[in-house]
């Protein structure tokens, strides 16, 4: 029998879905409920919460914003046998604004609630929600089986160009989202959670975007940064992105004799794809000004990466010659010599070059900001767990403990019971994250945590910590001015991200 709620804020007869758990748990799920309503192209979206009276078919997901194809299980190395029965996902450029909400069947609320943003380097959804890796059944479920039992909300929002904006309208993404956490906020009760228990979380994009959201004063208790912050992708400034719209116009207009707000979308997306414009941004506004000082208004904040996350530069990088990638680093001059000689990059070496570019992007954008952001919340006083995934892909352990491979972990849409280390590791994710979710110390807030390699879990210590990450790097690099650095990264990575790797 399908579960259905009455809901009293949303004034709405919810007709949800009920999946089991392999261990027989069961948890419903209500799919595609729109949150907003696109008035137009480039327009900001309008809060969609009152159907008086109506009943919802809400067995399904809804559509996502149109996007390029990309193989979603290239990156995360799952074999092709496994994705024979992935379901195909809708695109909508107007009715892509739609929430889905995971409730533990029979749980009494009020409940912690979840609300994870997806990433996909702001341009795809990565993983699509109805794809395995962004299955919520096993979570839930793990939750309902250790006795803390939780809400996990997903939602679509808009990406790539169609987020982005055409210079009149900018960072319709953040401004989706925050639609769909005031949703939760308004609604989550008629669902049995707490709005005054919220966790945001997101991995990678999903992670920049929650950064923002955390800094900018979301209505939420917790954040949770997955391989992901801000320091990754910085807000740019407005001329950066004027540039770009003026770029891409002119091109429509030559090849298409059309504007951006008037493009047919499979235009735009040929557009994008041709020019390699691949990777967008958020654009620099007035309320995420000075975002590097206020990470610490969020009371609780679980942060850390993966071993490998620059493995998405990998393939790009591949294709720089050594001389090339030894000019980049000239450019941080006086520090220039010594970040060479860190990284191991020689202009007559082409493999060791290519290797130090990754490390280095690797300690520029993601290790390094983890270990600064919880230096400067514990000094504020701020509860801050910290840690390390280094546990490699389950299925390839030569691709390592690459980007995204935190994602496997913590969904668990594959059964990994083939590879016992791997699910350990798996497990014991899920169970820190269900604690941290419910408000519980899933370990000492003044200690790192390991996953993985190996199957280890467990607290490591600063000599064991500096063993997996190179914190002799950290304190160069902290020493040459961040413009430099990141002019440093932008001539290795520009144009070079790719999640095909």
């Amino acid at each position: 029998m399908s579960p259905i709620i009455d809901h009293p804020s949303l004034h709405a007869v919810l007709e949800g879905t009920e999946d089991i758990s392999a261990e027989g748990l069961k948890v419903s799920h209500f799919r595609g409920i729109p949150y907003g309503k696109i008035p137009g192209r480039f327009v900001q979206a309008e809060l969609v919460d009152e159907w008086q009276g109506k009943k919802l078919d809400c067995t399904r997901f809804g559509p996502q914003c149109p996007q390029n194809p990309i193989d979603i299980g290239y990156l995360l190395r799952i074999p092709h046998s496994l994705e024979k029965d992935e379901e195909t996902v809708a695109q909508d450029e107007f009715n892509c604004l739609n929430i889905n909400v995971s409730v533990p069947e029979g749980a009494k609320g009020p409940l912690p609630v979840l609300i994870w943003i997806y990433g996909g380097s702001q341009v795809v959804s990565f993983p699509p929600i109805p794809h395995k890796a962004s299955n919520t059944t096993p979570l839930v479920a793990q939750s309902i089986s250790g006795g803390k039992p939780m809400i996990i909300v997903t939602f679509n929002y808009r990406l790539n160009i169609f987020s982005f904006g055409d210079g009149s309208e900018r960072n319709l993404a953040l401004k989706d989202q925050r639609l769909a956490i005031q949703w939760v906020v308004k609604h989550i009760a008629g669902f049995g959670g707490d709005k005054d228990n919220i966790t945001l979380g997101g991995e990678s994009a999903g992670g920049v975007y929650a950064h923002a959201h955390l800094s900018t004063g979301a209505p939420v208790r917790r954040g949770i940064l997955m391989s992901g912050s801000l320091y990754l992708s910085p807000p740019q400034p407005y001329e950066r992105g004027d540039g770009l719209i003026a770029t891409l116009s002119q091109k429509l207009q030559e090849t298409h004799n059309v504007s951006l707000k008037e493009a047919p979308v499979p235009v735009l997306l040929k557009l994008l794809a041709d020019s390699n414009i691949n990777t967008l941004w958020i654009q620099q506004e007035p309320d995420i000004a000075g975002w590097e000082t206020r990470l610490t208004a969020v009371d609780e904040l679980l942060i850390g990466d993966c071993e490998y996350e620059s493995v998405i530069w990998r393939n790009g990088v591949e294709t720089a010659s050594a001389e090339e990638i030894d000019a980049a680093f000239d450019i941080g001059a006086p520090f220039g010599p010594q970040l060479k000689h860190l990284y191991s990059i020689s202009p007559t070496r082409s493999t060791p070059s290519r290797h130090g570019a990754l490390d280095f992007i690797n300690d520029l954008v993601y290790a390094m900001p983890v270990e600064d952001v919880v230096r400067t919340r514990r000094q504020a006083g701020k509860t801050t767990y910290q840690y390390v995934i280094d546990q490699p892909n389950p299925w390839q352990a030569s691709s390592r403990a690459h980007h995204a491979v935190d994602l496997l972990y913590l969904f668990a849409g594959y059964d990994l019971s083939f590879n016992p280390a791997a699910a350990k590791v798996a497990h014991e994710i899920r169970d820190k994250w269900i604690q941290f979710i419910n408000g519980e110390k899933p370990w000492d807030a003044g200690e790192r945590f390991g996953f993985g390699p190996h199957g280890r879990v467990g607290v490591i210590d600063d000599a064991e910590f500096e063993s997996r990450r190179r914190v002799k790097h950290f304190e160069v690099l902290r020493q040459v001015d961040r413009a430099s650095l990141f002019t440093i990264f932008r001539k290795l990575a520009a144009g070079r991200i790719s999640l095909h790797n």
